[in-house]
């Protein structure tokens, strides 16, 4: 008996901690894979999916999947076999006792089958409410300043408790199911027992084929058979909680979402010469945002795209980067179309500095270099030098050390903008897109990155894109969209001479902004 005790205890370290490392490693695999997956998925499947419930696949669903190993499936196994030895030897000393028992087993199993499904709904409805939970959570933390501006915390508060409720009520649910099932099965191995000692007893005192040892032993027997059948409907929570998250991150691997990477050429020291030819592209299908546009951008020369609002500026950055599908048309880069470039080429020599400028919660050097080893703090400064922003760098605590917190949270959305110029310079592109990079700052901040854009696009092909003409008089090509299509184009005093739409924007702005000095 020791030895058998012995050699279980082993058994069970080994099962326990194998699966557990086995389930720790595959979710490793599993999350690395997610995340390589959805680092390549078209701009498009962002548009439409929740970063809450994303950020839950990726973290609370992988994580639930190893329980599916280190306490679901293999615990299953260990007791099925736990169950099946005991049984035979249950046979083998007494097929009258034995019999009695298995009786009962019928019971059990279509209990713990009804179980089963029951659970498996409601641990869905529970994951559904996980990640409304995160998502929640998640979108108010990320926009408190809009939430405590408007004075919306009650109205937050009633919404958060609403859907806590529905998260406790999809909890509840499974208690519910176990607190039914778990005395059912209770009730039935008390039944076996009371039936063993009844006919095992009588058949004993009449002096039968069955002692009494025979019965003190089964009736050990019966409860070391039952045992695992009430452990394997709580392991069943364990792996269908496994399973539904397993389904909900399998549809995310299975998802067919990302651009097209089969080019295979490599773009390198790019010349900057872009071509669009008759390109036509649409968020949702039939509802054309881009309708035909052509245009040709020589090498070095700056353009900028003007519009009203919704005209289409935006959209034509992200089809020169790839970050849409073109639905017709030809985009070239030195006279060859953008889907025969790698992706990664593509995009390492084009930089964008957006007006929404993002910064992770990392230093002001690794914003800059983005963690490229090959860029050092050297390089960083002569550039940071060249384009002008040395002075406010220096200004903070730990200059290029110094650590902007989540999004950036610790400088001025001017400061934010001169990072993301002195990022893209660092990168040293081929193409350089302004994409209304000084619409939402002060006179200070304007001035000093008005400088540093005049050197990050010397000589350097550029578009620019800006609601303020002012700061475009100097480019060598305007674009005017409007609708969708390119309306006008040519400088600042050709258009101004038409008197077409360029002339009107400029007039209606200009007066603008004479009325606000005065």
């Amino acid at each position: 008996m020791s030895g058998v005790v012995g050699m279980e205890g082993l058994c069970q370290l080994s099962i326990i901690y194998y699966a557990k490392w086995l389930g720790k490693d595959i979710i490793k695999d599993l999350r690395i894979g997610l995340f390589d997956l959805m680092m390549r998925f078209k701009m498009k499947y962002f548009d439409t999916s929740s970063v809450g419930r994303l950020t839950t696949r990726a973290v609370n669903d992988i994580e639930t999947i190893s329980s599916i190993f280190s306490q679901g499936l293999f615990m299953i196994i260990a007791d099925l076999l736990k169950m099946a030895a005991i049984a035979t030897f249950m046979v083998y000393q007494s097929w009258r006792l034995s019999l009695i028992v298995f009786i009962i087993m019928p019971l059990i199993l279509v209990a713990t089958r009804l179980f089963q499904r029951a659970m498996k709904v409601a641990f869905e409805e529970v994951r559904t409410q996980v990640a409304n939970l995160n998502s929640f959570v998640q979108e108010r933390i990320t926009g408190m300043k809009i939430v405590q501006v408007f004075a919306r915390e009650q109205t937050e508060y009633q919404q958060f408790y609403a859907i806590n409720q529905k998260h406790k009520a999809a909890w509840i649910k499974t208690v519910w199911y176990n607190s039914i099932f778990f005395p059912i099965a209770e009730m039935a191995s008390s039944v076996a027992i009371g039936l063993l000692v009844w006919f095992g007893g009588l058949n004993a005192a009449a002096n039968g084929v069955i002692t009494l040892g025979l019965v003190v032993a089964f009736i050990e027997l019966a409860q070391m058979l039952f045992r695992p059948l009430r452990q394997i409907a709580d392991k069943f929570n364990t792996l269908q909680m496994g399973m539904v998250a397993a389904k909900r991150v399998f549809e995310i691997l299975d998802t067919k979402a990302h651009i097209a990477n089969q080019g295979t050429q490599v773009l390198a020291n790019t010349k900057g010469a872009i071509v669009f030819k008759n390109v036509c592209f649409s968020y949702t299908a039939g509802e054309q945002v881009i309708k035909d546009v052509s245009f040709t951008v020589q090498p070095g020369e700056t353009i900028a795209i003007v519009g009203a609002t919704g005209a289409g500026k935006s959209t034509i950055i992200n089809l020169l980067n790839r970050f849409y599908e073109i639905n017709s048309g030809t985009i070239l880069i030195d006279g060859v179309s953008i889907k025969d470039y790698t992706l990664e080429s593509l995009r390492s020599q084009i930089a964008v500095v957006l007006q929404d400028v993002f910064l992770f919660a990392d230093t002001i050097h690794n914003n800059i270099s983005l963690n490229n080893e090959t860029v050092s703090e050297k390089e960083i400064q002569r550039a940071a030098t060249q384009i002008g922003v040395t002075e406010f760098i220096d200004s903070l605590p730990g200059k290029f050390q110094y650590n902007v917190k989540e999004r950036g949270v610790m400088l001025s959305s001017g400061q934010r903008q001169l990072i993301a110029f002195l990022r893209a310079y660092v990168s040293n592109p081929g193409i350089l897109i302004l994409d209304e990079a000084t619409s939402s700052v002060d006179s200070y901040s304007e001035q000093m990155i008005q400088t540093a854009t005049d050197t990050i696009t010397k000589d350097r092909t550029s578009i620019v894109i800006a609601h303020r003409l002012a700061t475009i008089k100097k480019a060598d090509k305007i674009l005017v969209m409007d609708a969708g299509k390119i309306v006008e184009s040519g400088t600042h005093k050709e258009l101004l001479d038409q008197q077409g739409y360029y002339s009107t924007l400029y007039k209606v702005q200009f007066a603008s902004e004479k009325g606000q000095e005065s």
